[in-house]
């Protein structure tokens, strides 16, 4: 069987491994001069390779679509990756929320084994090659795959692998092209939006002031002041933009964000909001008795110099200017009730969410090829046979964490393999 794999990405080039695997003539076309573009970029340049972490937890951490992976992440998991990357010679370490990383800490050993690995099974390699169309022919009232046309010529096979990622990061090869090809054979295409993206906010001013503050162990709740509920809460590391905020846990909500109805009309309005909670391990209680005591030790200082223990540098204009307590006030001159709405300020530090950074900022895209229309169990399309669908291009995506290149290697996997 001849196969043709378009995307040279972690999920084309495990298609591609795969279907070679099986015996099949396999081509595997990219755009670019190289493979595995963006898997270089893929956690700071370091590869975030997977999660260690159950399967079933890895079905949680997908919040679109999870279920329709239960299939593709039985036949390869978590630990069919690892093994793949140590049978290269690559080993792996396990760092905090479960990421798995390559020992080197450099992503591009991670691509060297997928690259190790098509060159001994000596898969034909098409570089600086687009894709134009996919080549179909009506049979018996089915259509199938006959083959592909690209700038240069076309490619006669029995099945095509589309596996060319989403529109974030287009500068890898990202640009959506296969959803147009995708959508000219009867596809319904999900609506594409930024996920897993940095968050602008209203609050410019003070976001700009802030620029560059990184917090840990804070934890944040994105509000719908409209219905007065809460979308999502977290608990970990983020940072102040020029912009707004990011961060991990700013861009884990973002995934849950871009899903939430009417969210653009919501956002114009002013009605999302984030809370932050610069305090989390101490309750109101405790943290009126912290401060108590830090005035205690401050009690001759004014108001402005009184907060070095408790935050930041950078932190402390912005607390003092929201508080609005007289900077230069004596310590042993602010009363409960003021005291009381600094508590809540440290507790409840309140942004307004204008907006999500642009696509090309995204980590990946949300929507994508619509599920209903593909085989959960081998990824072919229901609509044309012999076509199938890896990685990114499907509306599933999940949170940070190594879930997504997992997502890519378990299709890619699947779509190569039947």
């Amino acid at each position: 069987m001849k196969t043709i794999v378009i995307g040279g990405g972690p999920s084309g080039m495990m298609a591609a491994i795969t279907a070679k695997k099986q015996g099949d003539e396999v081509i595997l076309l990219e755009k670019k001069e190289s493979l595995g573009r963006k898997l270089l970029i893929t956690g700071k340049g370091r590869c975030n390779i997977t999660s260690s972490l159950s399967m079933d937890e890895f079905i949680k951490n997908t919040p679109t679509n999870g279920r329709f992976l239960y299939s593709s992440f039985e036949q390869f998991t978590n630990l069919d990756i690892i093994d793949f990357l140590k049978k290269h010679g690559l080993k792996v370490k396990e760092e905090r929320g479960n990421r798995i990383f390559p020992v080197t800490d450099k992503s591009i050993d991670v691509l060297k084994c997928f690259e190790e690995e098509i060159k001994d099974l000596k898969i034909k390699i098409e570089y600086n090659t687009k894709v134009k169309e996919i080549l179909v022919k009506r049979e018996n009232d089915k259509i199938k795959v006959i083959g592909i046309k690209t700038d240069k010529k076309e490619f006669f096979a029995d099945k095509v692998v589309l596996a060319t990622g989403g529109k974030s990061y287009p500068l890898t090869g990202s640009t959506g092209d296969g959803y147009d090809m995708a959508e000219k054979l009867g596809h319904k295409i999900v609506k594409i939006r930024p996920s897993l993206v940095p968050l602008e906010t209203y609050n410019n001013d003070i976001c700009k002031s802030l620029q560059g503050l990184s917090l840990k162990n804070v934890k944040i709740k994105i509000a719908d002041l409209e219905k007065n509920k809460e979308i999502y809460e977290d608990f970990g590391e983020m940072i102040f933009t020029h912009f707004g905020i990011s961060g991990p846990i700013i861009l884990s909500s973002s995934a849950h964000l871009c899903r939430y109805k009417n969210i653009e009309e919501k956002l114009k309005s002013k009605k999302i909001i984030l809370k932050i909670d610069f305090k989390p391990a101490l309750s109101e209680e405790k943290l009126d008795a912290r401060i108590l005591r830090d005035f205690d030790e401050f009690k001759n200082k004014q108001f402005k110099n009184s907060l070095d223990k408790l935050l930041p540098q950078k932190l402390i204009p912005v607390v003092i200017k929201k508080s609005n307590i007289n900077p230069l006030k004596k310590v042993n001159e602010i009363t409960k009730e003021e005291r009381k709405k600094l508590v809540e300020l440290l507790k409840s530090f309140t942004l307004e969410i204008r907006d999500f950074r642009p696509i090309e900022e995204a980590i990946i895209t949300n929507g994508g090829i619509d599920t209903k229309q593909i085989n959960p169990k081998t990824m072919e399309s229901k609509l044309v046979n012999g076509l199938f669908f890896a990685g990114e291009i499907i509306d599933v995506d999940s949170y940070t964490g190594g879930f997504n290149l997992q997502i890519a290697y378990s299709t890619g996997y699947v779509a190569g393999l039947h």
